[in-house]
């Protein structure tokens, strides 16, 4: 195994908003019209370095497709948000308002065919691993359509075709069973790479080391991504991890680690591409550190208050919709036309996701034991609370 490299620091020069296209109201979440001028100023000067140069080599219809994508998920989950205001969402709802680079950019260093393990915050890697919206959202709407069912709901999202085998709620849970996931790969001499997703947080716990020792020991088609954005629940990293360089943690078992800015699509996607790649071909695992920042609290009904007014400032500054979205204009990739196109072929695709949910049926009571059990078991109960023990 090779050892770790050196850090890629997270560079806000390579997608920063440029003179002459602030973030408007239809780009930005609400709070964002309310970024420091001093924090804006500081930004705005810098989108003309590193970045420009790698749009430049880029197809332009891949660009705008990968601000599509950044801006579907943006919407979808805006839209997420007010349903679960309005009581048409249950149970918990995390968001992934800020995070939207990260997720595409891993989801375009994917094949099709790769596994996915993600944590509860899950909503955006089902869109980018290719599930329809309208299961999407209908699974939120916990009704029958939706991708588990309706079984599932935010936190629980599933679906064998894409090869997305969940959403975990218990924090580190997808860990060790995404390394099994890799054995088997591993075992069947298979080409496919297993991702595991998850947040900062995980790195704490004790599945976490093991899961990446016995993936460095058995040589293991495995990528561990870590989203740090920065505060856990509410508590920053380095009040809650004694070594804060999380791409370190790899260094432990000798596996590579990389630290990638989260808020730079293309960074994510070729970082993430090169180590999915050498897990492929030579069987080798690495963690990959994507700093973003969440621009909500953690859950859609968490305020975070605890939150210091500097640190909410930088994340507004910071919003990867706002900053690809003014690095394509400066490059000329998007016009103000264009934009708004997609815009509007964005709204269209999660109005039709939120009508098919709104449209769909409730699960039948009777299908409550359905999926008990992978195949059928001898005497299974199916006995509904109520009903009577015995029948005569």
């Amino acid at each position: 195994m090779t050892t770790s490299t050196a850090p890629r620091k997270p560079s806000r020069k390579a997608s920063r908003p440029a003179d002459g296209h602030p973030a408007t109201a239809e780009t930005a979440p609400p709070e964002a019209a309310a970024i420091d001028s001093g924090v804006a100023d500081s930004i705005a000067a810098a989108v003309a370095g590193p970045v420009q140069s790698r749009i430049a080599a880029e197809d332009p219809g891949t660009l705008r497709g990968l601000y599509r994508d950044m801006l579907f998920v943006r919407r979808f989950e805006e839209r997420t948000a007010q349903a679960y205001q309005q009581a048409k969402i249950g149970g918990y709802c995390h968001l992934n308002l800020g995070e939207e680079a990260t997720v595409v950019g891993m989801g375009a260093a994917m094949r099709p065919t790769d596994y996915l393990f993600t944590n509860y915050r899950e909503h955006g890697y089902a869109l980018a691993k290719g599930i329809e919206p309208g299961s999407v959202m209908a699974e939120l709407y916990g009704r029958s359509t939706g991708t588990s069912k309706g079984w599932g709901g935010s936190m629980h999202m599933y679906d064998t075709a894409t090869r997305l085998l969940g959403g975990y709620a218990i924090v580190g849970g997808q860990v060790p069973l995404a390394v099994g996931a890799a054995l088997a790969i591993d075992y069947r001499g298979g080409d496919d790479v297993v991702v595991c997703q998850m947040g900062e947080g995980t790195t704490n716990i004790g599945a976490f080391h093991e899961s990446l020792n016995i993936a460095a020991l058995w040589n293991l088609p495995i990528l561990f991504l870590v989203i740090n954005n920065q505060t856990g629940m509410g508590t920053t990293v380095e009040k809650s991890s004694a070594e804060p360089d999380l791409w370190k943690r790899a260094s432990s078992y000798r596996m590579r680690g990389e630290r990638v800015d989260g808020t730079d699509v293309l960074a994510v996607r070729d970082v993430a591409s090169e180590l999915i790649e050498t897990a492929r071909r030579e069987g080798k695992p690495a963690l990959l550190e994507a700093v973003s920042y969440r621009l909500k609290g953690h859950s859609v009904v968490d305020p975070a208050k605890y939150r210091a007014s500097e640190a909410v400032s930088v994340a507004r500054a910071n919003d990867p919709i706002v900053l690809w979205q003014a690095a394509l204009l400066k490059a000329g990739v998007l016009t103000e036309d264009s934009a708004a196109d997609i815009e509007q072929e964005v709204t269209a695709g999660v109005v039709a996701a939120v009508e098919f949910a709104d449209a769909s049926p409730h699960p039948e009571p009777s299908s409550l034991f359905d999926y008990n059990y992978a195949t059928p078991v001898a005497a299974d109960s199916r006995r509904l609370p109520a009903d009577p023990l015995f029948t005569h």
